[in-house]
This record gives structure tokens, C-alpha cells and sequence, in this order.
């Protein structure tokens, strides 16, 4: 082993501990919501975009419907073009605080799930700035007091906008190995505490799976409308909001919420490939950047352990501890996934290099329709991979 080589092994081992020491704090300092959460005095609406949810659907209004200490509920489903039977399933819940509304396709420049979620916002004919807006997906599943929860975290921290993150549902193998990478992106990445206050929007993450905001920073920062080409609609929000005067960051929603994203390697691989592109800047430069930097620090010191490395185990130890502190403090799975983290982060690199090379084709689909190649701003700030849907 040549000393160049042992030293960029001592580097990278010593990056990996230091994030597992910052993934740890970011664990404790990370928001959770309170036990026993206070009514919600104003009114609340809940958008969830929807196309072709026809299995979903009825059992998440089931439990939007079921939320406690929320007595100004009411719940817009915007039927995106579904052909699947979506729109008879929310006919026939029969509940008077749920409304239908078949959307209006996309106009140029606008991608489906903004466009759904825009229109949807905008029923409301009679808003206040203290109204709360609650953006769900259909294949999310609420707990009964994850609303009023969700709330008292934006009232209690004086957030614009919090990102309860579900805990994320995994199934087949590809799952396991793909699904935490999530959570531990931005626990190892984002320092939570410095996020929540600062304007810059590379210090951004967010989930659109769950996501509350108060209406009064919504329409200051745009609306959906000021993120209507973005594939991440969900961490430009938060931007948009940022770059309005707002503040917002992503919480515990372990307790609060539980969705299944992707069902099998399939589903993992085509939900990637849509949208990593967009998390690394939408350069190909960026992506080879971002790939090579977490492949040295959770990669390299795995190979050398192979080889008999004392440093090489080090590294390797912290990334195991690092993954395994995120999941449990993110209602994942520890043990023992966490061992093969060095395979996840293989995996993240080929789902990278796939969504980078479709976007530059112009062949990436979902939901069954094209995603328009869209210009990258050259001068955009960098920032830290987050996944997204």
C-alpha cells in the first residue's frame, strides 16, 4: 500500500466517522412531535394529488377522516387524469368534508404533481393566513393524531413549514438497501438545527409524501406555481419558502405517518431514476462529483477491511453505526441492513448514473407521462444529494 493510498484511506475513514459523530447529533437534535398534541383551532386542508390510486386511495382518506383534535377539517382529492376508477372511490366515501376535483391537465411548463397540488390549494375560497395546508400522498398512511402533531410542531418551533418524514415501509431486498438512504442522506448531511433558520437553499430537505404549511407562507412564496417544473417539488417548496422569509425543516414522522413508496427493484429503480438527476443539480458533473465522494468515504475503507485495513474496519464500523443510529431514531430498520450499507451506496451510484443519462435522452416517464429535459441554472448554489419522489 503505497503512502499516497494510506492516506486517502485515513481521510476517508476519518469523513466517515465524523459523519456518523454529526448523523448521531442531528438524531438528537432532529424535532419530534409531542405526545399528547393540542387541538388544531384553525382550519386545515388537506390536498392529496392523485392519479390512477384507485388501491390507495380510500384507505388514506380513511385515515385523514380519522384525525383527532381537528374540527375544521376539510380534504380536496384533485383527480389527475386517473383512468384507473380513483374518482368512484372518493365518490363513495360519502363524507361531506371530502371533496373531488378532477384537474386540469398541465400546461406547459408544468409537471403533474405541482400542477395537481396548485389547483387543489386554490379551492379554498375563503382563506385566512392562519389556515394550514397539509400536501399528502395517497399511499401515505396517517396516524390519528398526526395532523394536530404535525401543527404543534410549526406553532411550538415557529416554522413556516415542517416535513414530517414517514417512516418509510420496505419489503423486497432492493427496498431495504435503497429506501433508508433517504433518511440517512440528509441526517449525515444536513445540520437540522442551522437548516431550520438559514435562508440558503442548499440547506434544505423535505418530503412530499407529508407535508404541512401555513398558508400565509405558501402564497408569499408562490405556491406550487413558483416550483411547477420541478420533479423534487417537495424540497423547491421549502426553497421557495426560504426565499420568502420563511423557515421550515424536515421532522420526525416515524410516529405519525408510515408509507410503502416503492414495491420491489421495479418500482425502486423507475422512482429513482426520474428524479436523482434533479437531487444532484441536473449536471452530469455534479452527479460524477456527488457519486465519487460518498463511494471514497463509504466505499473505499469497506475494500480495505477486505484486505486486513485496521483503518479500512474503522471507516467502515462508522458507516454501519451512522446507518444504523438514523434508521432506529427514523423508525427504520437497523439490523441488519445497516451491515450492507457499502452495497446500498453501490446501488445509489448506478441509480444516479441511470437518471442522469435518461434525463440527457430525454427518455425518463412516470405516471405515464414524458418529464421534459429542463434547463439546469449553471450558477445554481451547490448542495447535498436528498432523495426525493
Amino acid at each position: 500500500m503505497t503512502a499516497a493510498w494510506r492516506g486517502l484511506l485515513r481521510v476517508c475513514a476519518g469523513l466517515s466517522v465524523a459523519a456518523a459523530v454529526h448523523a448521531a447529533l442531528n438524531s438528537r437534535l432532529l424535532r419530534r412531535p409531542p405526545a399528547l398534541p393540542r387541538p388544531v383551532p384553525r382550519r386545515v386542508t388537506v390536498v392529496v394529488p392523485a392519479r390512477d390510486e384507485a388501491h390507495q386511495i380510500e384507505g388514506c382518506l380513511a385515515a385523514v377522516l380519522d384525525q383527532r383534535g381537528v374540527p375544521h377539517l376539510q380534504v380536496v382529492v384533485v383527480d389527475d387524469g386517473s383512468t384507473d376508477g380513483t374518482a368512484d372511490r372518493v365518490t363513495a366515501v360519502g363524507d361531506a368534508r371530502v371533496t373531488l376535483l378532477p384537474a386540469t391537465p398541465p400546461g406547459p411548463g408544468w409537471l403533474g404533481k405541482p400542477n395537481a397540488c396548485a389547483q387543489g390549494a386554490a379551492t379554498d375560497r375563503q382563506q385566512a393566513d392562519d389556515d394550514v395546508l397539509v400536501f399528502l400522498d395517497a399511499d401515505v398512511r396517517l396516524m390519528p393524531d398526526a395532523i394536530a402533531s404535525a401543527v404543534a410542531l410549526l406553532d411550538d418551533a415557529a416554522l413556516d413549514l415542517v416535513s414530517p418524514w414517514p417512516r418509510q415501509l420496505t419489503g423486497s431486498t432492493a427496498e431495504r438497501l435503497v429506501q433508508p438512504l433517504q433518511q440517512w442522506l440528509w441526517a449525515t448531511l444536513l445540520p437540522l438545527r442551522l437548516a431550520e433558520r438559514s435562508p440558503r437553499p442548499s440547506l434544505a430537505a423535505a418530503n412530499g409524501q407529508f407535508l404541512v404549511v401555513r398558508r400565509a407562507a405558501y402564497d408569499r412564496a408562490g405556491g406550487h406555481a413558483a416550483v411547477r417544473g420541478e420533479v423534487i417539488e417537495d424540497v423547491a417548496l421549502l426553497r421557495a419558502v426560504k426565499a420568502a422569509g420563511g423557515r421550515g425543516v424536515v421532522v420526525d414522522g416515524s410516529t405519525l405517518a408510515a408509507c410503502r413508496m416503492y414495491d420491489g427493484w421495479p418500482g425502486v429503480r423507475d422512482g429513482y431514476t426520474k428524479s436523482l438527476w434533479s437531487a444532484v443539480g441536473g449536471r452530469p458533473a455534479a452527479a460524477v462529483g456527488m457519486a465519487a465522494g460518498l463511494s471514497a468515504v463509504w466505499l473505499l475503507p469497506p475494500l480495505a477491511a477486505l484486505t486486513g485495513s485496521r483503518v479500512g474496519l474503522v471507516g467502515y464500523a462508522a458507516g454501519v453505526v451512522n446507518r444504523a443510529v438514523v434508521a432506529s431514531r427514523t423508525g427504520g430498520r437497523a439490523w441488519p441492513d445497516s451491515l450492507a450499507h457499502p452495497v446500498s451506496i453501490v446501488l445509489l451510484d448506478v441509480l444516479v448514473a441511470r437518471s442522469v443519462a435518461g434525463h440527457r435522452r430525454g427518455s425518463l416517464r412516470w405516471r405515464g407521462r414524458t418529464l421534459p429535459v429542463a434547463a439546469v441554472d449553471q450558477r445554481a448554489e451547490p448542495r447535498a444529494p436528498i432523495l426525493g419522489r
